[in-house]
Formats: structure tokens, C-alpha cells, sequence
């Protein structure tokens, strides 16, 4: 009975709505906007098995590190020691790492931008509307009332060149004003951030997101920390797998084939029931 682009669902329970829409609606392009608190605390449940069964949606997951709607409590992803409204004398949480978090989950698109980086941003929702199953984009936005400043550091010019990680498949990751910061492996399944003099060009990792294995993904989400020291932005992982709502639809046209309908045979076949009070 509506015609509209959207709508509001209940807090925390937007990939649900989302996943019932895009299996009963295979026209539309299903997208969440969800909050770091909404999605992530309230709706975290919602979210991973979203992502686990590849549901033909993308999540746009804006991250002020901070309840904004809701005035300004600490939410999943504040850092330790924060304080605001809820916790006086600081937080003593340990904060999620969405991305990781979403690659955990198997999901088979996950992504990174800053919503004042017009250019990067719009590369990373182009390539999520066109994947076909589960998209997560974490936006990193500022929050001017509860937590103001939140991403200043990778918005100033200087302190970006030597802090972003701009990821561009099929090339070595590197950054910094000249490219002289580059990203090489280290231990076990890890990788880490050093000087390409010392770690030399050969040794550089080649951004691969279609790597199956979410080992290098995960491990590419863990670069850096909450002070924001080292940030991969773009895409991360971009698999492709069969999706949640596609495969429903093949079943129920499977049902449909190998048996007609008939309603009044059910109603008045041949099985009953006793019931014994």
C-alpha cells in the first residue's frame, strides 16, 4: 500500500526487515543505514546472520563511535576510557572492529570509507551495489554534538597521507606522501605496516579482495588500531557465493513444480487429529 523509496524499521532489526523484502522482492535494491550502536549492539544478532547467509543486501554501517539519536551514550565501538553520558568516569569496554566482525561472519563484501572522501566513498558504494549478496560498508562519520572530532586526524591532509591505506586491487599497498609506507606479511596469516626501504618492493602484498580464505581480509581489517594509526580504506573482501534469497525462491519454485497447490485437498484429505483433554 505504499509508494515509497524507504522506510523505518524497528531499532536494530533493519538486515531482518531487509532480508524478507529482498527475498520476496528480487526487483529492488535492498539497502540498510544503520548507526555503530544500532547495528552493532541492539541489532548485532540481526547483523552477523545477515551477513552469514549472504542476504542480497548492502548495510551502510555509520560509525561515530557514539549513540547520536539517542543522546549521546557509549556505544559498541567507543574506545576504552571514553567518556560520555553513560560513562561518567570512562568506558571500560573493549570496542568491536566492525570490519573484522563483519569477516568473521562471513560476509562476502565488506568495505571502508570516510564520508568526506566523496571519491573513495563512491567507488566503495558503486562496487556494493553491484555485488550480488551481502555488502557492509563501514562509514567512518563525525558526530558535532556527542563526539565531535571523532576522525579529524585522517581529515587533515598531512596526518591522512601517513595514516590512510588506500586499497586498489591487483596493486602492492602502499601509502604516504612519496608511497614510502608500505604493507608486508608477518608471522602467521598476519601482515604490518613498515618503511618499503626496508621491507623492499618484492615484499609488499598485492591487494587480492577475492581471496577466498577471509584469513587475509581479517588480517588486513586488524592493521592499525582505535587511535586510528594505520586505516585500510576500500574494499576488503569481495567473494562470490551463493545468495540467502535466491536459493529460497528456487526452493519454493521447486515446491510449486513437484506438487500443485490444492487447498481444499488439504482441508478435507485424510489426515486428522485426536485431541484428548
Amino acid at each position: 500500500y505504499l509508494n515509497t523509496y524507504g522506510m523505518h524499521s524497528i531499532h536494530g532489526r533493519a538486515p531482518s526487515i531487509a532480508t524478507g523484502l529482498a527475498t520476496a522482492r528480487p526487483d529492488l535494491s535492498v539497502w540498510v543505514v544503520t548507526g555503530d550502536g544500532d547495528a552493532l549492539s541492539i541489532g548485532g544478532n540481526h547483523l552477523i546472520h545477515a551477513l552469514r547467509r549472504n542476504v542480497n543486501i548492502k548495510i551502510l554501517l555509520f560509525n561515530n563511535r557514539i549513540y547520536g539519536l539517542t543522546k549521546g551514550q557509549y556505544s559498541p565501538t567507543s574506545g576504552p576510557g571514553m567518556v560520555t553520558k553513560s560513562t561518567p568516569m570512562g568506558s571500560v569496554d573493549t570496542p568491536f572492529n566492525p570490519l573484522s566482525l563483519a569477516i568473521g561472519a562471513e560476509a562476502s563484501f565488506v568495505g571502508r570509507a570516510l564520508d568526506s572522501d566523496r571519491k573513495g566513498l563512491t567507488e566503495v558504494l558503486e562496487a556494493a551495489a553491484k555485488h550480488r549478496g551481502s555488502a557492509l560498508v563501514e562509514i567512518y562519520q563525525n558526530c558535532p554534538i556527542f563526539n565531535d572530532g571523532a576522525f579529524d586526524v585522517l581529515k587533515d591532509k598531512d596526518e591522512a597521507a601517513t595514516r590512510l591505506i588506500p586499497l586498489k586491487t591487483g596493486e602492492p599497498i602502499k601509502f604516504g606522501p612519496q608511497g614510502e609506507y608500505g604493507v608486508t606479511r608477518s608471522g602467521w596469516a598476519g601482515l604490518e605496516v613498515g618503511k618499503v626501504a626496508n621491507i623492499g618492493e618484492e615484499n609488499l602484498v598485492v591487494h587480492d579482495p577475492a581471496i577466498e580464505d577471509t584469513s587475509y581480509a581479517f588480517a588486513l581489517s586488524r592493521i592499525g588500531d582505535q587511535n586510528l594509526n594505520h586505516v585500510p580504506t576500500g574494499i576488503l573482501r569481495q567473494v562470490e557465493r551463493p545468495t540467502y534469497d535466491d536459493q529460497a525462491r528456487a526452493q519454493v519454485e521447486e515446491a510449486r513444480a513437484a506438487r500443485k497447490p490444492d487447498l481444499q485437498g488439504l482441508l478435507r484429505g485424510k489426515d486428522t487429529w485426536t485431541v484428548v483433554s
